[in-house]
């Protein structure tokens, strides 16, 4: 199985809906009204997506059940042949953007981590994301509680939710706190924002790089732009497609970006969600774009180079993803 690295993969909405069944049973609380007949996860559109979501992480209560979940998670991506997965974590379901309750939250994500990676498992590595419709005060919390955790686990800085709350330069100073305390920074854009969400992205908060992003195309001067200056676009094609951002694989944009000299890269964002694996995106795209394995050997060495981790781990990485 191909080796994969993920750059762009949310913690709980990775959770598979079994196991928020079954947190939910342990703790009768009544969320039947999110899943399908199947069992599924179930909405209507995006903000729809959104409102499911905060319900299904709505369970998560304890730093256990986050160690819990890590541990469901990462055995997901193990199964997919990832190898390093970059999670985006946020303060507010994690402790209510306490600092001293995120360390908690925080250490029994990270021990969980630790005890897959030791068996073998994916590295992980987390971005701590604010929520952009919960306002600006609440990101400046939930920056200050990446600022104060920095370091070898907490590599990053990242904006998540609704792009159609306020702007970016409205959490220029979350992420100025960020930049100060040495994190990395990337941030949501270019999904239902628009073109211009990416450009107020990379000159109002001077992310490194873009969550989504795949609406560049719509300005071949702005795709220009990322491609010179080496800004890498986390694209999840399954996730775009499933909530109805384009209406098949074929026509997702990520071919283009990438012929136009864009770093892409390949992430499942909400894998449950959206009825997708890492596998199932490498597939998928393989049978749309007519993708070789030196294709997505470049989109994985893209992906490690562009990890927010440090110099060594990097170096392991690209060391296992082989020639």
């Amino acid at each position: 199985m191909t080796p994969k690295i993920e750059l762009h993969l949310h913690l709980e909405g990775a959770a598979p809906p079994a196991f928020i069944r079954g947190l939910a049973a342990e703790k009768h609380i009544d969320i039947s009204g999110i899943f399908d007949a199947q069992g599924h996860y179930s909405y209507t559109d995006f903000w729809h997506f959104l409102k499911v979501y905060e319900a299904a992480t709505s369970v998560l209560t304890s730093p256990e059940d986050y160690a819990r979940l890590t541990t469901a998670v990462l055995e997901e991506s193990a199964a997919s042949g990832v190898i390093y997965t970059e999670a985006f974590l946020s303060p507010d379901f994690c402790g209510g953007r306490d600092v001293a309750a995120w360390r908690d939250y925080l250490a029994a994500i990270r021990e969980a981590a630790a005890r897959v990676e030791a068996q073998g498992g994916p590295i992980l590595r987390a971005i701590v994301t604010p929520i952009r419709h919960f306002g600006p005060d609440k990101a400046r919390e939930a920056a200050l509680c990446a600022a104060e955790t920095a370091g070898e686990f907490v590599v990053g800085l990242g904006l998540a939710g609704d792009e159609k709350t306020g702007t970016p330069k409205d959490y220029a100073y979350s992420f100025d706190m960020a930049r100060e305390a040495g994190l990395h920074l990337t941030c949501h854009a270019g999904e239902w924002g628009g073109p211009e969400s990416v450009r107020d992205a990379l000159h109002d908060l001077r992310v490194e790089r873009i969550g989504h992003g795949v609406r560049a195309i719509e300005d071949l001067a702005l795709v220009d732009e990322l491609a010179e200056a080496g800004v890498v676009l986390e694209c999840c094609p399954g996730s775009n497609v499933a909530l109805g951002l384009y209406p098949d694989w074929r026509r997702h944009p990520i071919g283009k970006l990438y012929d136009r000299g864009v770093k892409v890269t390949v992430s499942t964002d909400d894998p449950p969600f959206f009825h997708t694996t890492m596998t199932r995106e490498f597939d998928r795209l393989a049978e749309a774009l007519d993708w070789d394995d030196g294709v997505f050997h470049t989109l994985n060495r893209t992906a490690a180079e562009a990890a927010f981790c440090d110099e060594g781990t990097r170096k392991r990485l690209i060391e296992r993803l082989g020639s």
